[in-house]
């Protein structure tokens, strides 16, 4: 392991100057990420700042009736909080989905929004990776892809973003909040990662040197009858094959509102904008659900080993809206 710094912070300028200073620099949230990259020689930081000491551990209703949640909230103090169950279950969901007990104790917000892919050819320094080195060819292509991308990928990356929070916020119009040298700033989180393109490395639209200070959630009625919903090759601490973070208003019959992403198909959270379009105004039923699916899954690119994950998404999207629906209509 490369030598490294570090320092611990209890304040936001304290941490953006540290950042600002050092391009080599990373923030150590609970380095449940981090720190075995650093192990295996992926991620080489000059400096770590520690970031945990930071105000930044609150989570509080904002001016209009959404919620604000500080970066270093822990995933298990996330998805246990009251007013994040009442009023967007599918994100505690999503968030007791991933990892262990242990491991949520200790990930924070922010680091969960940075982690980086689980793909094999990224923590294997004797293979060629376009995201791990820019330029050296993607293993997966011709290798072990059975998990991988079918939307939104390229020939330099066909990894899968690995967070299920993640799903949850892009399906419910988050905005991450950041700090700079040059002040704060916001992106819709439909900006916040980027597409693969020919630049796997480059992952985030994060300005250099920032601080991930919050998320903010938009007060979103939709979003209180939600649900996520999880597939892996078993029962618990796996990563998804196929996720679906779905939302769901039904009036009379028909779609009044619907919030729909999924999980495990591309390089970033996938929001499923055409299928959405699809189903607002229209019926809800399953052939409905089914065609919204087939619209969203239509420009997907399977590879020789994951073509499974169309049928396997298209099935995993009418499941959960007709299990929304149904409670609907009760």
């Amino acid at each position: 392991m490369k030598e490294f710094g570090y320092q611990r912070v209890f304040d936001v300028p304290g941490a953006v100057a540290l950042l600002g200073a050092d391009p080599e620099a990373r923030c150590l949230g609970g380095g449940t990420n981090l720190v075995d990259l650093m192990k295996a020689g992926v991620e080489r930081p000059g400096l770590l700042v520690d970031v945990r000491e930071l105000p930044l551990d609150g989570i509080e209703f904002t001016k209009g009736g959404g919620l604000r949640i500080g970066a270093t909230v822990t995933n298990s103090d996330l998805a246990a909080h009251p007013e994040v169950r009442r009023h967007y279950p599918a994100l505690a969901q999503a968030v007791l989905a991933g990892a262990s007990g242990q491991l949520r104790n200790m990930a924070t917000v922010g680091g969960n929004l940075l982690q980086r892919t689980r793909c094999g050819y990224f923590t294997d320094l004797a293979r060629p990776c376009n995201k791990r080195t820019p330029g050296s060819g993607c293993s997966a292509i011709e290798g072990e892809h059975h998990n991988h991308a079918i939307l939104g990928a390229s020939s330099h990356c066909v990894a899968v973003h690995p967070s299920d929070m993640a799903v949850a916020l892009a399906a419910f119009d988050a905005v991450v909040h950041y700090e700079t040298a040059d002040g704060p700033g916001e992106l819709p989180f439909a900006e916040f990662y980027l597409p693969v393109g020919d630049t796997p490395h480059r992952e985030t639209a994060l300005p250099p040197g920032a601080l991930i200070t919050g998320i903010t959630l938009p007060p979103l009625p939709v979003a209180a009858t939600s649900r996520y919903r999880k597939v892996r090759e078993r029962a618990s601490y796996a990563f998804a094959i196929g996720s679906v973070a779905a939302a769901l208003d039904v009036r009379d019959g028909i779609v009044n509102d619907v919030r729909l992403a999924l999980g495990a198909v591309a390089s970033r959270p996938w929001r499923a904008l055409a299928a959405e379009r699809v189903l607002t105004g229209g019926p809800a039923g399953a052939e409905a659900f089914a065609a919204a699916a087939d619209a969203e899954l239509a420009a997907a690119e399977a590879l020789p080993h994951n073509g499974y994950k169309v049928t396997l998404m298209r099935n995993l999207v009418v499941a959960l809206l007709t299990e929304l629906a149904e409670e609907a209509a009760r």
